[in-house]
């Protein structure tokens, strides 16, 4: 009986090995939505009406849009009408990570069985992108490409877990919870590179994403793998209610974070939560 279960693990490995090798890993189509209002929020000719226009497209998106917006966590005692005032009062980069964060999310993937476990690794994704945002705007990085490769750094997750049950159904292998999450694990940041490749994301993003374990100090995206890896970390502490007090020495020596620096950081955990809690809602 073990034997034939270390046969099926196996054979589920080695089929997981193939579909990432001839690119038949399962990558749901990117909502064009999500992409356009990434380059208007970097497109300085790009003005509000424009970002309006591009989100008011899609009414469900245009009504999530404001209701964020309108929260608490983003603009305190105000009551914004408009998306074109809501745009002038937040900017269209934190309007455009509304948007992206809302059209980019764990149901893009077909888990059924871990429907839970993939709702937690976007709330984990979620967490890192706005870590990522206020890492990266003190150490004089990229801060819309440090969200953006924040929030789908690890994107390989769910199509991994949708393809291990793809392929399980397809050869009827039994599937092993333990098994799952160990493949999941090996190949999870493959999976995620190969996903932002095929949809086509700004060539920083994807170089980033390239260098999550190979930070360096040596270019842009090395830095900002680095500043990814600090947001991992302190999104990890604060889901789990823990002390983001011992970042990762080497993240910490290529961002040049001093202790002062790191305390700074840590003061935005609450606003941090909230933002969280609304853009989870």
């Amino acid at each position: 009986m073990q034997k034939d279960s270390q046969h099926s693990e196996t054979e589920l490995e080695n089929l997981l090995k193939q579909s990432i090798a001839e690119g038949f890993v399962e990558v749901p189509i990117l909502p064009e939505i999500a992409n356009k209002a990434f380059m208007l929020a970097n497109d300085k000719e790009s003005d509000a009406s424009q970002m309006a226009q591009l989100i008011q497209s899609d009414p469900s998106l245009a009504g999530h849009v404001m209701r964020i917006a309108n929260s608490a966590a983003y603009t305190p005692m105000a009551n914004l009408t408009s998306l074109q005032q809501a745009i002038a009062r937040l900017g269209m980069t934190t309007i455009s990570e509304i948007a992206i964060s809302a059209v980019i999310n764990a149901k893009l993937f077909n888990t059924p069985g871990y429907e839970d476990y993939a709702d937690l690794i976007w709330q984990q994704s979620l967490a890192t992108s706005l870590w990522a945002k206020e890492v990266a705007s003190h150490c004089n990085v990229n801060v819309e490409v440090a969200f953006l490769a924040g929030l789908i750094h690890s994107i390989g997750r769910p199509a991994v877990l949708q393809t291990l049950i793809d392929l399980a159904e397809q050869r009827n292998l039994p599937l092993n919870d333990e098994i799952v999450h160990q493949l999941e694990d090996n190949y999870w940041l493959i999976v995620s590179q190969m996903i932002v490749i095929r949809w086509r994301m700004p060539a920083l993003v994807i170089e980033t994403i390239q260098h999550i374990e190979t930070p360096s100090t040596d270019k842009e995206a090395g830095q900002l793998a680095a500043v990814v890896n600090m947001a991992r970390y302190a999104a990890d502490a604060m889901l789990n209610d823990e002390l983001a007090d011992n970042f990762p020495q080497a993240a910490i020596d290529i961002v040049e974070f001093e202790s002062a620096d790191i305390q700074k950081l840590l003061t935005k955990k609450e606003q941090i939560s909230e933002r969280l809690t609304q853009l989870m809602a």
